[in-house]
């Protein structure tokens, strides 16, 4: 591993500085709407668990079903152009949450349905914005970009989760729901200014293209391998961030603010992680990344014996550290392997394998707990993170990917190359 030298700051790129402007401003506005939405079905007349449920299940259902749907479009238009088409449907949902708040007049019909719209705009922006990067970058600073962004992301949602709760009891959840629809419309502006080409027109099927993309992403090993390995990582995570931890928090740890110590420490661990990923460089990202996934499992370990918030929140720094290396290196490699005309897709896919489990993760959490024990279903958690890392690393393509070497060492873009053959196929050129 080294370290890379500093270069000029990528904010100066015009294209980069709109696209992480627009960023920042559109992931504070969710940081509020996270907050903001709870409060506002829970203050709302016949409010109860299960409605909340309901209305969170409704925004999050469309971003699993919808966004492969999201890839297609994405390799087939302007990405810029529908991102920025997304933000508007973003911020008409939640423009219309809003406005169902503040009139006091919510039926739960035109709460999901306004949900849904928030999810589907979730699911049709995700492939675009992984797929633009390439585009408004220079290739050899893909690294460097992905982790400046998520530095830049990482840190305006903290802002916002840290300002929404003082927001909403300033000017009551409704305004906080208005804000964060003026954010989107705010990054609409920003993202549709920026200069990327529209895409030829395709004469193939909508299903002909998922199949390519399935093809695509299928014929590399080392890229379907971890998207399996994050299915079961991402319904272990959702579940103990998500159920078990806060129970544990709330059963023998002192509560909401012992939790919110915990989980603070992992947002501030990502910041630092990604600031770190812009620097390093490895000759074997995708082993690197894999690895980077063991520091999960310790907090949730910690967790289930009852370990001091200390020594929890220690290891959820760490685990954040970790997190966000993988990002980065995760990111950037599938931006090099992957040709551009299908990065989309590839990208949907991606987040449909590794999203897969999460809603199971949530649903099962509860119900195992009551059965076994809050501590013993966090140790399996645990393991199920290793046993799924493990898993990962037996696969070559995991282990032999390699970033190829320039005359000045490692290098920071084109196209990687493995140590030995692998079943995972050839890899294509960007």
């Amino acid at each position: 591993m080294t370290i890379s030298p500093d270069r000029s700051p990528l904010w100066r790129e015009r294209q980069f500085a709109l696209l992480i402007g627009a960023r920042i401003i559109s992931v504070l506005g969710n940081g509020f709407a996270r907050v903001a939405l709870a409060f506002a079905v829970l203050a709302l007349p016949g409010a109860s668990p299960g409605r909340l449920s309901l209305v969170l299940a409704c925004q999050a259902l469309p971003q699993l079903v919808f966004i492969l749907l999201g890839g297609v479009i994405a390799d087939r238009m302007s990405r810029a152009r529908l991102m920025a088409l997304a933000d508007v449907l973003g911020a008409g949902a939640y423009a219309g949450l809003a406005a169902l708040v503040l009139t006091g007049r919510a039926p739960l019909p035109a709460m999901c349905l306004l949900a849904v719209a928030a999810g589907t705009a979730t699911a049709l922006f995700a492939p675009a914005m992984d797929g633009i990067v390439p585009l408004v970058v220079p290739s050899g600073r893909l690294q460097q970009a992905n982790a400046m962004l998520r530095v830049a992301t990482n840190s305006s949602l903290l802002l916002g989760l840290a300002l929404s709760g003082v927001t909403v009891a300033l000017v009551g959840a409704g305004w906080a729901l208005a804000l964060n629809a003026a954010s989107f419309l705010l990054s609409a502006v920003l993202t549709a200014r920026l200069r990327v080409a529209a895409r030829p027109p395709k004469s193939s099927s909508g299903w002909a293209d998922l199949r390519e993309g399935w093809r695509e992403f299928a014929s590399r090993q080392w890229l379907w391998v971890v998207v399996v390995q994050y299915a079961v990582v991402v319904a272990a995570l959702n579940a103990n961030v998500g159920v078990l931890g806060p129970l544990t928090a709330e059963q023998h740890l002192g509560g909401a603010r012992a939790w919110s110590v915990i989980v603070a420490a992992g947002a501030l661990g990502t910041i630092a992680g990604a600031g770190l990923a812009a620097r390093v460089r490895v000759d074997r990202p995708i082993l690197v990344a894999v690895l980077a996934t063991f520091p999960a499992a310790v907090p949730i370990a910690l967790l289930s014996v009852r370990a001091p918030i200390w020594l929890i929140a220690t290891a959820m720094f760490a685990a954040g550290v970790a997190g966000d290396v993988f990002a980065v290196l995760w990111a950037t490699t599938i931006q090099r392997e992957v040709p551009e005309d299908v990065l989309s897709r590839v990208s949907s896919y991606d987040w449909f394998g590794s999203l897969a489990f999460a809603p199971l993760g949530l649903l099962v959490a509860g119900p195992v707990a009551a059965a076994i024990g809050v501590g013993r279903a966090l140790a399996g958690c645990a393991a199920l993170v290793l046993l799924a890392t493990v898993g990962a690393l037996l696969a070559p393509a995991v282990r032999n990917l390699r970033t190829p070497r320039t005359g000045d060492g490692l290098a920071d873009a084109g196209q990687s190359t493995e140590a030995e053959p692998t079943g995972s196929g050839p890899v294509a050129a960007p």
